[in-house]
């Protein structure tokens, strides 16, 4: 059975409470005396206020409902601009009107919102220096920006709608989120850093890729790098090679006179020809060793042991006891670091008369082993790290550069800091 409409339904209950009250009046009417004639009109005046009293009723219902159908139907279409007219507290109907009004508002405020966020996005992704892409679930392009049209050497409407695999990305999809990836685009092949993320877009799962060319940034590092490593190299060699071609000259000069005494001054001359050339050997030993440093053989160690085994080759060193600790490290290589750390600290209390302590103790994901001495402090500058400076008459310049490289293998880290009020501290972080 076809259910009847609402405002059908209001009307014929209108009509239906009125009804008892139109038939006990039309009985009463036939029963007195008199013509029917007369009785009927009476009848059909009292039914008719009834009739359109239920018509008004209907009519009252529908219009409000139909108000309401319209402001719902511009929230759906996004058409914020329609209002509900008289709306007012204590009256359910108004309650209504300003609960919509009120939505309205609400929903004109976000999409402002929403629109200038999008604004916002899209300029700083069109004017950012990366590579920006988005890709659907079956791997088409959906989303790219400037620096991403650059990079394929397209514009965006030539490639939105091809696959990862036509624009040579397919391996950037797959695989760790984030690291290195050689791409060989069109022009600018080289090294990027990718990372890649999830995210939804009308309920379906998309990828965000953001790629980074670091060719330009490492081609600049490696020439920094070869500016520097020309300069160490190019002062050492000059220091020997200098006085060796002033030697040599004297030296000839002095056979071709062989004046008295000349036997002896040519001892002397190539003695110290002798050992220019051997401390030039010796930078060149020391910067293999610095450029080849082999990769850690890891294993278990402890680390309560070590330190102890360490501190034992110096006779000024204290050990403060720490927590049962065992990592997983190269142990003869962890060991040459604690060695050259030591020795360091040892030289510093040397001039000072203070001594050195050692401790280790247990860090968030790590263990920190500290180094602590009472000499005059770590010198100003940034040189620590810098391969060999130094501020020893015999120093090589290479110690803290090994031990900061060989940390840093193990995915640990050395930090150097003066102390308060005197000396300096090493601390070693490895990873446990």
């Amino acid at each position: 059975m076809k259910r009847l409409p609402h405002d059908r339904r209001l009307q014929l209950l209108a009509l239906l409470g009125g009804l008892p009250a139109l038939l006990v009046a039309g009985s009463f009417l036939l029963r007195t005396p008199g013509s029917i004639a007369w009785k009927l009109p009476v009848i059909a005046a009292i039914a008719l206020p009834w009739w359109l009293a239920a018509g008004a009723l209907q009519a009252r219902a529908i219009k409000p409902l139909q108000t309401l159908l319209n402001l719902l139907g511009a929230l759906r279409e996004g058409d914020f601009s329609f209002r509900a007219r008289h709306p007012r507290k204590g009256d359910a109907l108004g309650e209504v009107y300003l609960e919509l009004n009120t939505l309205s508002d609400l929903l004109q405020h976000q999409r402002v919102r929403t629109l200038e966020a999008t604004a916002l996005l899209r300029a700083v992704m069109a004017e950012i220096d990366v590579a920006i892409f988005a890709f659907d679930e079956d791997h088409m392009l959906r989303l790219v920006n400037r620096a991403g049209e650059t990079l394929l050497g397209q514009v965006q409407e030539r490639i939105l709608g091809q696959s990862a695999a036509e624009l040579k990305l397919q391996e950037a999809l797959l695989g760790s989120e984030e690291r290195l990836l050689d791409l060989p685009f069109p022009g600018r092949p080289g090294r990027y850093e990718l990372r890649r993320s999830a995210f939804r877009q009308g309920g379906r799962p998309h990828q965000l890729l953001v790629l980074s060319d670091l060719t330009r940034p490492l081609r600049e590092e490696e020439r920094k790098a070869w500016h520097r490593l020309i300069r160490v190299l190019g002062h050492e060699i000059n220091n020997s090679l200098a006085p060796i071609h002033s030697l040599s000259e004297s030296l000839v000069r002095i056979i071709g006179m062989q004046e008295e005494g000349w036997l002896e001054d040519a001892k002397q001359g190539l003695g110290i020809i002798a050992s220019r050339s051997q401390g030039l050997q010796r930078f060149m030993e020391a910067y293999t060793r610095l450029a080849k440093l082999p990769e850690p053989r890891k294993g278990d160690v402890a680390v309560g042991p070590l330190v102890h085994k360490v501190a034992a080759l110096e006779s000024a060193v204290s050990v403060i006891e720490g927590p049962e600790l065992s990592l997983r490290a190269d142990g003869d290589q962890l060991e040459q670091v604690l060695i050259n750390l030591l020795r360091n600290a040892v030289e510093a209390c040397a001039e000072t008369g203070g001594g050195a302590t050692i401790l280790w103790r247990e860090a968030p994901d790590c263990v920190e082993i500290l180094l602590e001495d009472e000499g005059s402090g770590l010198p100003t500058g940034g040189n620590l790290f810098v391969p060999f400076f130094t501020t020893k008459p015999k120093g090589s310049g290479i110690g803290l550069v090994l031990s900061r490289q060989i940390a840093e293998a193990h995915g640990g880290s050395l930090i150097l800091e003066n102390r308060s009020p005197k000396g300096a501290r090493a601390i070693l972080r490895m990873p446990l």
